[in-house]
C-alpha cells in the first residue's frame, strides 16, 4: 500500500468517525425527554384555605357535629305531639256464604305533659353534647393546624437546606482546589490535601441527603393539606415570628378558653342533665291522649265516627333497682369528668408555660446564633486572605472554615426551630386554622 492510499484511508476514517459522532449527538438530542412535572408554589394562607376544605379529619370531626345536631333534634321530638294514623280491610267467603267485608280506621294523637322534667333534661344534655362535638370540632382544627404548620416548617426548612448544602459544597471545592495547588508547589502536605478531599465528599454526601429531606418534606406537607396524589411543592415564607414575646401571656385565661377544656366542660354539662334525666324516672309521667275511628262490616266507609279523649298517667313502682343504679352511675360519670376537668386545667397551664418558655428561649436564641455567624463569616474572609499569603497555617485555616459551615448550620436550625416553637405555643393557646 502507497503512502498516498494509506493517508487517504486515514482521512477517510477521521471523516466517518466525525460524522458518527455528529449523529450520535443529533440522535440524544432528538430523543423524547420526560416530562418535568411543574413545581407549585404556596404560601402560608393558601395552606391554610386548601386544608381547610380537604382535610380528612376536618371532614370526619364536621359529620360528628351532624350527627349531635340529629340526636338533639331527635331527643327534641320526644316533646312534641304524636300523631299516628292507621286504616285497614280484609274480606272474606266460603263456597257455602256470600264473602264478608271488616274495615276500621283510626286517628290516635298523645302529648307529653308531665315527666318529672325527665324529657327537657334529656334535651338539655343534648344540647350540650352538640356544644361538645362543636368544641372537638375546634380541637381537630388545631392538631391539624399544628401538623400542618409543622409541615409547612420543615418544607421551607428543607429548601434553604438544599441551598445551603449546595453553597458550602461550592466552598469545599474551591479549597480543595486551592490546597491542591499548594501540594503540588510544595507548600501543603498530604495529610491537608486528604482533609479538603473528605470535606468536600461530606459535603456533596449533605446536598443528596438535602435533596432527600426535601422530597420528604414535600410529600408530608402534600398529606397535611389533604391530598390525595402527590406533586412537587415549593413554599414560600420569612424565618419570622408572628406572635408577640413581648407581654408575658394570662395563662389562666388562654386555658380556660382552650377548646380542649370547653369540650370536657359542655360534657361535664351533659352529663349533670343526663344525671337529672336519671332521677326523674321515679317521677309519674302523664300524657294528654285522644283520637277518632271506627269499623265496620260489609259498608265503606263505616256509617258512624267514635271519638275519645283521656289523661294516662303512668307510676313507676319497682324496676328491680335499675332506675337507682341509673341514677348512681350518672352521678359517678358527672364526679368523673369533674376530676378530668381539673386535671386538663392543670395540664394545660403547664403545657402553656413549657410551650412559651421554648417560644421565648428559641426567640433569643435566633439572635445570638446571627452573631455567631456574623463573627465567623468575617473570621473565614480575614482567613481566607491569611492563608492564601501563607499568614497562618492549614490547621487554624480549617477549623476557621469549619466554625463558619457550622455556624450557617446553626442559624439555619435555629431559625426553623423558632417557628416550630412558634407553632407550639399557637397550638398550646389552642390556635386553630382560622388562627392564621
Amino acid at each position: 500500500m502507497s503512502v498516498n492510499v494509506f493517508i487517504n484511508y486515514i482521512r477517510i476514517m477521521r471523516r466517518l468517525r466525525r460524522t458518527f459522532v455528529i449523529v450520535a449527538v443529533l440522535c440524544f438530542v432528538c430523543l423524547p425527554k420526560a416530562p418535568v412535572l411543574a413545581v407549585e408554589t404556596l404560601d402560608w394562607a393558601q395552606c391554610l384555605a386548601e386544608a381547610a376544605g380537604h382535610h380528612p379529619d376536618l371532614r370526619s370531626a364536621a359529620e360528628s357535629v351532624r350527627q349531635s345536631e340529629e340526636q338533639r333534634n331527635s331527643v327534641k321530638g320526644g316533646m312534641l305531639p304524636s300523631v299516628s294514623a292507621s286504616a285497614g280491610g280484609e274480606r272474606s267467603g266460603s263456597s257455602a256464604a256470600a264473602p264478608v267485608g271488616a274495615w276500621s280506621y283510626g286517628v290516635n294523637a298523645s302529648q307529653l305533659l308531665y315527666d318529672g322534667a325527665k324529657t327537657s333534661s334529656e334535651v338539655k344534655s343534648a344540647t350540650e353534647t352538640l356544644k361538645a362535638s362543636k368544641y372537638n370540632e375546634s380541637k381537630v382544627s388545631v392538631a391539624t393546624r399544628y401538623a400542618l404548620r409543622t409541615a409547612f416548617v420543615q418544607l421551607l426548612t428543607a429548601q434553604k437546606q438544599v441551598a445551603l448544602a449546595e453553597e458550602i459544597a461550592t466552598k469545599r471545592k474551591q479549597e480543595l482546589r486551592l490546597v491542591a495547588l499548594l501540594y503540588k508547589s510544595g507548600t501543603e502536605n498530604i495529610g491537608s490535601l486528604s482533609k479538603a478531599q473528605a470535606d468536600l465528599g461530606e459535603a456533596e454526601f449533605e446536598v443528596a441527603q438535602a435533596r432527600r429531606a426535601l422530597d420528604l418534606a414535600q410529600m408530608v406537607l402534600s398529606t397535611q393539606l389533604g391530598r390525595r396524589s402527590f406533586t412537587p411543592i415549593r413554599v414560600t415564607g420569612q424565618f419570622t415570628a408572628s406572635e408577640q414575646t413581648r407581654t408575658p401571656p394570662d395563662f389562666d385565661s388562654i386555658a380556660r378558653n382552650n377548646p380542649a377544656y370547653l369540650e370536657l366542660t359542655a360534657q361535664k354539662s351533659a352529663a349533670g342533665y343526663s344525671l337529672q334525666a336519671a332521677r326523674s324516672a321515679f317521677m309519674p309521667s302523664v300524657y294528654l291522649s285522644t283520637g277518632f275511628g271506627n269499623s265496620a262490616f260489609r259498608q265503606l266507609p263505616p256509617d258512624r265516627t267514635d271519638w275519645q279523649a283521656g289523661i294516662d298517667v303512668s307510676v313507676p313502682i319497682y324496676a328491680g333497682g335499675s332506675g337507682k343504679a341509673g341514677v348512681a352511675k350518672a352521678r359517678a360519670v358527672v364526679n368523673q369528668l369533674s376530676a378530668d376537668e381539673e386535671s386538663l386545667y392543670l395540664s394545660l397551664k403547664r403545657s402553656l408555660a413549657q410551650a412559651w418558655k421554648t417560644f421565648i428561649d428559641a426567640s433569643g436564641n435566633v439572635d445570638v446564633q446571627k452573631k455567631y455567624l456574623d463573627a465567623a463569616s468575617e473570621r473565614a474572609r480575614i482567613a481566607d486572605a491569611q492563608y492564601s499569603a501563607g499568614l497562618i497555617s492549614f490547621n487554624d485555616w480549617t477549623i476557621i472554615e469549619d466554625n463558619l459551615v457550622t455556624a450557617k448550620k446553626s442559624y439555619l436550625n435555629a431559625q426553623s426551630n423558632l417557628l416550630t416553637a412558634e407553632a407550639a405555643w399557637v397550638q398550646a393557646k389552642g390556635g386553630t386554622l382560622e388562627s392564621r
